[in-house]
């Protein structure tokens, strides 16, 4: 074998890591990532004591990237998954079946899934044990399009005072794009129904606070070039996991933040190359969350009252087609 082929054959061999094969390392992850499929690995690795507590006991979800192919979101997990990967079966109701979700919860399988360019990981926010509640309460805040990272910083501000007004707090992350997540741990009294209804409840009392600056219109184009305080994550939804890695341009990363120093930084300072170097032996997801809290009766009956967004967004949407096409058919007989 001459020279090139033999390096070549060793880049593909790569390493061993935990008993996994680590292999082609040195391809890149995405043409605007800014890095390679080592630098997922070893990001990974070097955060696996941060990012396994969060991952561990929740059906995974990740988005993966191979070459040559467009990013797709993997549920069920392959055929091939080694047998020491945890799973559990969870049933989807969209397409009434059982789905075979992975359980990331040691080190051996995080590297796994790095090996399969699994850049990013979205637990759900129940527990394999406990599917029937929500650990956390989540306020997902999206900036429009062409904003800069201010309008969402002021917004996650007016959750913040919506939740201190009820006695409640939170801790805030990137969202490893332009937007940012606040977490309400809970004490696992109010059941699903509950949660989500709280969260239209506190989405709803931000939005008033300053309606010129966040919305809760679901529908894009309702939306006027205000931040949307998204009360959707609830249920079975996921949400990208704290120091999940994003595929995005340089890679960057969901990253903890305080709320004192929310307005001095932008998305784009956390990247798999920064974020280790930054927190050091720390683990601020973890020493900023607060305690698990209990959701007041009140607040979940005021939640109630407001319709939830994906079916009043759907009725929304038809009665705008029929009209639509009353109006088409005017103007045909019209002409």
């Amino acid at each position: 074998m001459s020279p090139k082929p033999a390096k070549r054959a060793q880049a593909a061999r790569g390493e061993e890591r935990e008993g996994v094969t680590l292999t082609n390392l040195d391809q890149s992850l995405a043409a605007d990532a800014g890095a390679t499929k080592r630098d997922l690995v070893d990001y990974l690795d070097t955060m696996s004591g941060r990012i396994l507590p969060v991952l561990r006991d929740r059906p995974l979800s990740v988005i993966r990237v191979l070459r040559g192919q467009a990013p797709f979101m993997q549920k069920n997990v392959p055929k091939y998954t080694p047998d020491w990967v945890q799973t559990v079966l969870v049933w989807a109701e969209s397409s009434k079946r059982d789905v075979a979700y992975a359980l990331c919860n040691d080190r051996r399988t995080l590297l796994w899934f790095a090996n399969q360019r699994a850049v990013e990981y979205h637990p759900a926010l129940i527990r394999a044990d406990r599917r029937d509640r929500t650990t956390h309460l989540v306020l997902d805040l999206d900036p429009p399009p062409e904003a800069g990272f201010d309008p969402v910083v002021q917004a996650a501000y007016l959750i913040r005072q919506a939740l201190t007004d009820l006695g409640l707090s939170g801790s805030v992350k990137t969202s490893g794009a332009k937007g940012l997540h606040i977490f309400v741990p809970l004490d696992g009294q109010a059941d699903m129904e509950e949660v989500a209804a709280a969260t239209r409840a506190i989405a709803a009392r931000a939005e008033r606070l300053d309606p010129d600056l966040a919305t809760t219109a679901f529908i894009r184009e309702d939306r006027g070039g205000k931040v949307f305080l998204d009360p959707t994550r609830a249920g079975g939804a996921t949400v990208v996991a704290a120091y999940s890695p994003r595929l995005r341009a340089g890679t960057p990363v969901s990253f903890p933040l305080s709320w004192d120093e929310l307005g001095g930084v932008k998305p784009a300072d956390f990247t798999v190359h920064t974020v280790p170097g930054l927190i050091g032996d720390r683990d601020p997801w973890a020493e900023q969350m607060p305690a698990p809290q209990r959701l007041s009766p009140e607040l979940i009956e005021e939640g109630r009252a407001i319709p939830v967004a994906r079916v009043q967004a759907m009725h929304e949407g038809k009665r705008r087609k029929r009209a639509r096409e009353r109006e088409a058919e005017a103007d045909g007989q019209e002409g």
